[in-house]
């Protein structure tokens, strides 16, 4: 064989091939792997060749992301950040000095804040209006299901009183029906349509910003979970299509398609146009996002039954189905047919059972196409359909972040589901025992795009640091080889990467180098691990 261009040795090698999970030595030609093994792989080297000395550092996969909003998210890294805001004064602190050093927009807009600063989760108009009464303010929450918006803002909307909630949302209110200043889910789209958008520039910039970081986590593809315009958030389509067109997308990424739930079966031929639009270089669209229903904290997960209220008594609500599930099983069907995977948003048991239905009605019309259809977020799963997944091929794509006790999780959660539902929170075990396939995401910016915090927690079930010593649901953790793999094969897998997510002659090499050998540490000390290389068919794309 000729000599490579890259030689790993020294290992620990993680090759996540079943058959051999370990080597010491790999080498790369081009952009492939060209040889696994141990000291024989030496003989590859030659007067051009880079070397690395692993010295008892681990080589693994790329990490993948199978769920992220990169775009968006590397754009509110330039808008007002509160994800590290601890209370509420931190948040108004972190708005007026943000503010005070851009006198010159319009709008103030970014995010980040959790609902457990603020008194049941909803903060109120008066109290931005304290720091910034004479601009308009937009501000998403660390989910993005809901914004906390000041009185400017809603008097621009024209959002008063006698405003109707939207089919799709919630406008929070005061004791008269005058809105309190919270938004959630379709109702922030009324003032969201008034924020001037984002430019091409900006999205562009935003990518590469977002790129760097998830380079710099070792992440070498991911699957972005929204393209299209969807409640004032702006199409990231193209700043990946120009990035991919130009060479400056180093990563490799699947599209999720927006699916317009105010919309029917007409739009299909649309999708079908722009997958072939946007599929060029390293970016491709292959995929349908269908938000089937919101999230539990503002009680629009669909549940199968009522939300409790803070007496513990059943109230009259079940959620939102955004799509009629008679009509989902037809738009799938058709979706499926045409070889679309469908990437969809179930976070409530209901909205898992009408996904899998759908999913199911799909086998049932067309065989199995190897589509590769995932449920994303996967809160509160009925423990009757945990076995579906492996006898419809659905792939459950995990945030293992959210599965641990913090106070969004115990305050406004837990006590609105009940103690037996509660119980079905987040089944990463039971679902892997029932024989699903797993993949792994962060939905980044709605929580860190680390996957090593993701693993850590998938392991322990508490999150890195935390002082807080009870482990949640303990009987759902995950082995760390369990965890690496959903994090690796399995989001390559979900994201069409058939060449990614395995150490194997052949394979491309998309690789990550980290700075200890996470499986031979203590499991408690996963997240202490740090990402040294990153590389992108060979090419080095970070470097600590």
């Amino acid at each position: 064989m000729p000599h490579a261009d890259l030689v790993f040795t020294n290992g620990p090698v993680l090759t996540m091939d079943p058959a051999r999970t370990r080597a010491s030595s790999l080498a790369v030609t081009g952009e492939r792997i060209t040889a696994v093994g141990h000291d024989e792989v030496r003989e590859l080297i030659g007067p051009g060749t880079e070397v690395v000395d692993l010295t008892g550092r681990l080589l693994l996969p790329g990490f993948q992301d199978a769920h992220v909003h990169a775009v968006g998210g590397g754009v509110e890294l330039a808008e007002c950040d509160l994800t590290e805001a601890t209370g509420v004064e931190d948040c108004l602190r972190r708005v007026r000095t943000y503010a005070e050093a851009h006198p010159d927009r319009e709008w103030i807009t970014g995010g980040g804040w959790s609902m457990e600063c603020f008194a049941g989760g909803l903060p109120t108009r008066q109290l931005l209006d304290s720091v910034v009464p004479d601009r308009p303010v937009l501000l998403s929450n660390r989910d993005h299901h809901g914004a906390w918006v000041n009185t400017r803002a809603l008097e621009l909307a024209g959002i008063g009183a006698d405003t109707a909630d939207p089919g799709d949302g919630r406008i929070e209110r005061e004791a008269d029906g005058t809105p309190n200043g919270t938004l959630q889910e379709g109702a922030t789209g009324l003032v969201a349509r008034l924020v001037p958008p984002s430019t091409p520039r900006d999205r562009i910039a935003g990518l590469l910003r977002a790129q760097r970081l998830l380079h710099s986590l070792g992440i070498t593809g991911w699957q972005d979970a929204l393209l299209g315009s969807f409640n004032g958030m702006p199409d990231p389509s193209d700043a990946y299509l120009t990035a991919a067109r130009d060479g400056s997308l180093t990563a490799r990424v699947t599209g999720a398609l927006w699916w317009d739930r105010d919309r029917g079966d007409e739009q299909i031929p649309g999708l079908v146009a722009r997958r072939k639009e946007l599929t060029h270089g390293r970016f491709r669209a292959g995929s349908v996002k269908i938000m089937q229903d919101g999230i539990a904290e503002n009680f629009t997960a669909a549940m199968t039954a009522p939300y409790l209220d803070g007496c513990g008594c059943a109230t009259a609500n079940t959620g939102l189905s955004f799509v009629d599930p008679e009509a989902l099983r037809g738009y799938v069907t058709q979706l499926d047919a045409l070889d679309f995977q469908v990437h969809f948003h179930a976070l409530g048991d209901r909205a898992v059972r009408e996904a899998l239905d759908a999913v199911e009605a799909a086998v049932a019309a067309n065989g199995r196409r190897g589509n590769r259809h995932h449920l994303a977020h996967l809160q509160v799963v009925h423990p009757d359909d945990l076995p579906r997944f492996a006898e419809l091929g659905a792939v459950a794509n995990i945030q293992p972040l959210w599965a641990a006790h913090e106070p969004q999780m115990d305050e406004l959660t837990i006590p609105f589901l009940g103690p037996r539902r509660a119980a079905w929170q987040y089944p990463f075990g039971g679902l892997l025992r029932a024989g699903a396939t797993l993949a792994a995401g962060s939905d980044w910016p709605v929580s860190s795009p680390d996957p090593l915090a993701g693993i850590h927690v998938a392991v322990n079930r508490r999150e890195p640091g935390s002082a807080d010593e009870r482990v949640f649901l303990p009987e759902q953790r995950i082995d760390p080889l369990t965890a690496l793999a959903a994090y690796t094969a399995g989001a390559a897998h979900v994201n069409g990467h058939d060449d990614a997510g395995s150490l194997l002659p052949g394979r491309l090499a998309d690789l990550v180098v980290l700075d200890r050998d996470i499986l031979a540490a203590p499991e408690e000390e996963i997240a202490a691990a740090g990402v040294e290389r990153t590389y992108v068919g060979g090419e080095l794309v970070h470097a600590r």
